[in-house]
């Protein structure tokens, strides 16, 4: 068999599909869209082997329309300009035309742009399938004219679920016969992170090893846990958010769990160690001033040292600002004070703070006045210009 076990194990229609259950529930939209054939342009956005492309050939089986296939890796405007050559003659013919378009948020603007109006005259349907936030990464004006379905990761059970039916199906899944080691195939769904398509391939590969897969088979093959995490993507920003959250809530443990998932997925120590810098100033700030000196110190380890040592440095500076006590005094009196800047423009400086290098200045009146607080009482000094006296930010 050429090719490979997860594209053969491919499900062709809804009773095969494993997973989404809200997505392709009974009665659900999507579901009556594909049954009736009556297909909306729409995005499918997911993590991988969670079930984008496998819905989309669905549709191809079951709609009449003429169904067509680019990877936005490997194909541009002239593959589109083909397909809407096509499109317009179907037209002609009532014959509708769908385009799926594998990994969408790989077309720059230029492409995506080009794209857009034989959406909206309807020429073609589109079917866009992308990994990231299309509210990031897909033109606004097609999101705008799609449906958006938003797929999760499969769960362990729906991954064991796809494993079964390949060792089963002997004509698509696996040929020979092999014998698995107990908890081998809830090993294979929990290294694969939700990802049939990891999850086959892993599979796939062990059995051709020998005739038993064993534990220790499997993770010599995956040699290390497929972590989620892309440090360009949607999932980068979701995490550092929740270690942000994490240690304003004081939970050091959590924080934990958020830096080791950044860090084990490849993040730069040097982004996370400038993340909590700020953090310490502007969630610790003045209540702690210490954690800001504790969080450079750090900042500087990272740098000098980088990965795997200052990864306990990380950790050290975690939990310490996870305990801490927390005050966005500094944090919120610089956003007032910007918004008076904002406000009042350029105001003078009180004749009284201003410096006398000159005899004209102070034939001006240049600092006349001003109180020198070393020597003199100067609790009364008003340090604001006329238009703020008085004004408090913390």
């Amino acid at each position: 068999m050429s090719n490979p076990l997860a594209e053969r194990m491919r499900p062709n229609n809804l009773k095969d599909f494993v997973g989404q259950k809200e997505l392709i529930g009974k009665d659900s939209f999507l579901r009556n869209a594909i049954e009736s054939g009556n297909i909306p342009s729409m995005i499918f956005w997911g993590p991988p082997g969670s079930g984008k492309t496998t819905l989309a050939n669905i549709i191809a089986n079951k709609t009449k329309a003429d169904f067509n296939q680019l990877s936005a890796v490997t194909s541009g405007i002239k593959d589109l300009k083909d397909i809407i050559k096509r499109a317009e003659e179907n037209s002609r013919l009532r014959i509708p035309t769908i385009l799926f378009l594998d990994e969408i948020h790989r077309w720059n603007k230029a492409q995506q742009d080009a794209l857009l109006p034989h959406v909206e005259r309807g020429t073609i349907t589109l079917i866009g399938a992308t990994t990231e936030n299309p509210s990031f990464e897909v033109n606004s004006a097609l999101v705008s004219r799609s449906r958006v379905f938003v797929l999760h990761r499969l769960t362990g059970g729906d991954v064991e679920s796809v494993l079964k039916s390949a060792l089963k199906d002997k004509t698509k899944g696996i040929p020979q016969k092999v014998t698995l080691e107990d908890e081998a195939l809830s090993l294979i769904s929990h290294l694969s992170n939700g990802d049939a398509r990891t999850a086959l391939n892993t599979l796939e590969i062990c059995a051709n090893q020998g005739k038993t897969i064993t534990k220790e088979l499997i993770k010599q093959v995956v040699q290390k846990q497929n972590l989620m995490y892309d440090k360009g993507g949607e999932e980068h920003y979701n995490i550092i958010s929740a270690l942000h959250k994490s240690l304003r809530g004081g939970d050091g443990n959590a924080g934990l769990y958020w830096l080791a998932r950044m860090l084990e997925g490849g993040e730069d120590p040097i982004y996370i160690a400038r993340r909590l810098l700020r953090f310490a100033a502007e969630d610790v700030g003045v209540v702690d001033n210490f954690a800001t000196v504790l969080a450079n110190s750090v900042f500087d380890a990272c740098k000098k040292i980088g990965m795997p040592e200052c990864n306990v440095h990380l950790a050290q500076l975690v939990i310490y600002l996870a305990n801490t006590k927390k005050s966005i005094a500094a944090y919120h009196g610089y956003k007032q004070a910007k918004t008076d800047v904002e406000k009042h423009g350029n105001l003078g400086v009180p004749l009284h703070l201003r410096n006398a290098p000159t005899k004209l200045m102070k034939d001006l009146d240049y600092g006349k006045n001003y109180k020198y607080t070393p020597v003199e009482d100067s609790s009364k000094q008003e340090y604001f210009p006329e238009e703020l006296k008085g004004k408090r930010y913390y």
